[in-house]
This record gives C-alpha cells, sequence and structure tokens, in this order.
C-alpha cells in the first residue's frame, strides 16, 4: 500500500516511514500541508498519517477540505493532546482514526491495519479465496495444510489484487500502489513480485493472470 506521511518532525517522520517501509508499505514524506496536497495532486494513496500540528495550518482543516472535496481516503490524525473531546471532535471532522503521540510503533501499525480493513470491508485479518486463506496480520498464505510465509512487498500485492478479485491492475497502477517517489524501480521490478507471488500460489484454486501490455489480475481457476 502506498501511504501520505504528513509530519514536519523530521526525526519522527523517518522513524515512522522506515517502520512502514519494512511492512512492504511505500511512504511519501510532507512536511507541510502545502506539501502534502502536491503529493496528493500527483499520485494515488491508500492512507493519510495527519499531524495536527504543521508550519502552515491545522491538520483538522486540511482533513475537513479534504472531506468537503469528496476524497475519501481514509486519515489516521496524530495528535499531542489527550483531551477526549479533541479526539471526539477529529473523529467527527471525519479521520477513520486517531493515536496520541509518543506513539508505540506496533500500535501505529496495527491502526493502520484495522483502518485499510473496515474501507475493505473486511472484519477479520483473514482472508479466503479460491482455495487459500490470506492472513495479513499473520503474513502467510495457507493452501491446503501448508502455510506458506509472504515477504512485505508479496504481502501488500496480494491485498491490493485481493481488494478487487477479477479486476485487472496495470503495471503502472501497482508501482503507485507498492513504492513512493524516493524509491528506485527497475522496469521488471512488479514482474519479479508477481513471479513470486504467482509461485505461493500454486496449487490454490486461484491465478495471478498476465495480460500483456494491460496488467494483471487475481481469479479463480
Amino acid at each position: 500500500m502506498r501511504f501520505l506521511l504528513v509530519e514536519d518532525s523530521d526525526d519522527l517522520a523517518t522513524a515512522v516511514a522506515s517502520r512502514l517501509a519494512m511492512d512492504g508499505h511505500g511512504v511519501d514524506r510532507a512536511a507541510s500541508l502545502g506539501e502534502a496536497r502536491d503529493f496528493l495532486a500527483a499520485a494515488p494513496y491508500d492512507l493519510i498519517l495527519l499531524d495536527i500540528s504543521l508550519p502552515d495550518g491545522d491538520g483538522r482543516d486540511f482533513l475537513a477540505q479534504e472531506r468537503g472535496a469528496r476524497r475519501d481516503i481514509p486519515v489516521i490524525m496524530m495528535t499531542a493532546s489527550a483531551s477526549v473531546s479533541d479526539r471526539v471532535a477529529t473523529l467527527d471532522q471525519g479521520a477513520d482514526d486517531f493515536i496520541t503521540k509518543p506513539f508505540d510503533f506496533a500500535e501505529l501499525q496495527a491502526r493502520c491495519r484495522a483502518v485499510l480493513r473496515r474501507r475493505q470491508g473486511v472484519v477479520d485479518s483473514r482472508q479466503h479465496f479460491a482455495g487459500f486463506i490470506f492472513d495479513a496480520l499473520a503474513a502467510t498464505l495457507t493452501v491446503g495444510d501448508e502455510v506458506r510465509e509472504l515477504r512485505a512487498r508479496e504481502l501488500r500485492l496480494l491485498e491490493i489484487l485481493l481488494s478487487r478479485p477479477g479486476q485487472t491492475y496495470s503495471k503502472p497502477h501497482l508501482i503507485d500502489r507498492l513504492f513512493s517517489f524516493d524509491e528506485e524501480v527497475s522496469d521488471n521490478a512488479i514482474e519479479v513480485y508477481v513471479g513470486r507471488l504467482r509461485r505461493k500460489l500454486e496449487g490454490s484454486g486461484a491465478r495471478l493472470e498476465t495480460l500483456r501490455g494491460v496488467g494483471y489480475r487475481l481469479i479463480p481457476e
């Protein structure tokens, strides 16, 4: 998945981006609301991590503008305030969740997973499809009695494909969803991850199909 992190503290932004990258997410960092708007105009995002206090404004005003424009990207607000009234107001303004600074990175990762599951209409971390079970939390794919571990990018790729089975995703779209602007991506990067995931799916009733010149889709055999 591709995240936009809007945070003006370089130390915190570096730490959060590094941790999320270890999970296979592409993370773009904006230090101001102006930069955040530029990023949003240039790329699609699955989740925004938004600080409240930024050099050029209040993150809550930015959130209100996004919701007013009917942009439905999930948003987790990051706040130093422990006030219940502030948190309630943030949720009422359209935030999907909030986390109070300082926070534990494991909690942030869990909140990201929970928000993305809710937006996809998935209650459980496990998804059943065409003879396999995908557990995003455990980073595993189970075929029959065999549990196969997924590397970070394989996991994120499968999440995207499973969000809309049968839909074709172009290579540029998958690159946009999986990598940040700062990452150097070779022309065959997606092909490599598709090949790895295809091997992990062997023996199941699913097929990761390549449509030449068009893209990739996950379908039942």
